[in-house]
């Protein structure tokens, strides 16, 4: 990355799209398995992004996009340390939106429902197999949700990847401040009324703590 900056001089937008997903029984996945996903998931971006904000708040310009996912607002079962690794991308984003929007810099979340891409076929099974014997048949229920999952997102009627595409571009023409926290795409089971929800409250947090005048009241 700082050879990119070196080559570049600048970077005026950065993605972080970079993604593993476990599906299975949540207890079943080891510690090292958890830390594998948040190294990739979580980690990873965060050192990307030290390595390109200085350069952004030097030229007083630049916008951020974290790709997170719909389970980074909510935890459906099966998806346990995946969905960890999404909400941690989350609550670091959203603070960091409010810490850096004073140099002029965006940092926004993108929140992807299924699509077909690679990213179940990343997973692994549970390490932790003598878990799964006593979880009895429901054991079986991730292999099959997966399985279903894989045929519905190669159907003629599965949403289309190239929408994330379209929602980063939209994002990266609009100037700032008038960029949304976070864009859902796609299948929404519900992100978007989270977000509606919960948004407003999030930022009444700068008025509480009497912030909002220091961060120079940050739009949603």
């Amino acid at each position: 990355m700082l050879t990119i900056l070196a080559d570049a001089g600048n970077i005026d937008i950065l993605i972080n799209n970079a993604g593993i997903m476990y599906l299975g029984i949540t207890e079943a996945f080891s510690v090292e398995q958890a830390k594998f996903q948040m190294e990739t998931n979580y980690f990873g971006a965060i050192r990307v992004m030290q390595a390109i904000l200085p350069s952004m708040r030097k030229a007083s310009s630049g916008l951020i996009i974290n790709t997170s996912s719909l389970v980074g607002r909510m935890s459906p079962p099966f998806f346990g340390t995946y969905t960890a690794t999404k909400h941690a991308l989350e609550g670091y984003s959203q603070a960091l939106r409010y810490e850096v929007s004073p140099f002029g810099v965006d940092i926004v979340l993108v929140e992807p429902g299924p699509f077909g891409t690679g990213l179940l076929a990343s997973g692994q099974a549970p390490a932790h197999y003598k878990v799964l014997e006593t979880y009895g048949e429901l054991a079986g229920v991730p292999s099959a949700m997966g399985e279903n999952f894989a045929q519905m997102l190669q159907s003629e009627n599965a949403p289309d990847p190239q929408w994330v595409v379209d929602a980063y571009l939209k994002l990266a023409e609009q100037p700032f401040g008038s960029r949304p926290t976070r864009t859902v795409v796609g299948i929404t089971w519900g992100t978007d009324e989270i977000n509606n929800l919960t948004q407003p409250i999030q930022d009444r947090i700068l008025k509480e703590m009497q912030l909002e005048s220091v961060l120079g009241g940050v739009s949603v």
